[in-house]
């Protein structure tokens, strides 16, 4: 084992977990769920069959990972946020089988509370404010707030807002990378 399981923490056959990777108490990885490596999965957790992270996926406490989401690598989940994988459940109603993916892209960060509606895609380095609720498509950079989520701005691949000039470009502070908006969106042109 080149992985770190805490002895209150529950695997189960099938799965695969990289190296590096770290999880802690009271989580439970369910069967052909895999987990890259150096990930950080915090206590409290549920990870579901068929659920796939990427590589140095920072999951913190309280978060359940419902079949049908992929987080690609570097992506943060915060404090007790929330999946959702059915549309429209019912107790009476069984659903499996109808379940709606998630795609959560390369270093999206997601707050603390925050809800993801099943099928809307976040966008890669998106940044999703604390207790935001998301009922649709996330683009590339964008940060989101409030309930349901409205873009207010963008963000750098280091998480700090973009301070648009008059040629649309901008430059983030910590790593002087710099972005273009054009066409309703950022790319990043340097760094």
């Amino acid at each position: 084992m080149d992985y770190f399981v805490h002895k209150t923490a529950v695997v189960d056959e099938d799965c695969k977990i990289g190296n590096g990777t770290k999880v802690w108490h009271f989580t439970h990885i369910m069967p052909e769920s895999i987990l890259g490596e150096k990930c950080n999965i915090g206590q409290n957790c549920v990870i579901s069959p068929g659920v796939t992270l990427g590589n140095n996926v920072k999951v913190q406490n309280n978060v359940s990972i419902y079949t049908g989401v992929i987080c690609e690598d570097d992506a943060f989940l915060g404090p007790s946020m929330v999946f959702t994988n059915v549309i429209n459940p019912r107790s009476a109603v069984n659903r499996r089988g109808q379940y709606v993916s998630t795609i959560v892209k390369r270093g999206a960060t997601i707050g603390a509370n925050a809800t993801i509606v099943c099928g809307n895609n976040l966008g890669a380095y998106c940044f999703i404010g604390a207790g935001a609720v998301i009922t649709k498509e996330v683009k590339d950079y964008a940060l989101m707030v409030g309930n349901p989520a409205k873009q207010i701005g963008w963000m750098s691949e280091y998480g700090h807002r973009l301070d648009f000039n008059e040629q649309s470009e901008a430059t983030c502070k910590e790593s002087n990378e710099k972005y273009k908006l054009e066409d309703n969106g950022v790319r990043k042109i340097s760094g």
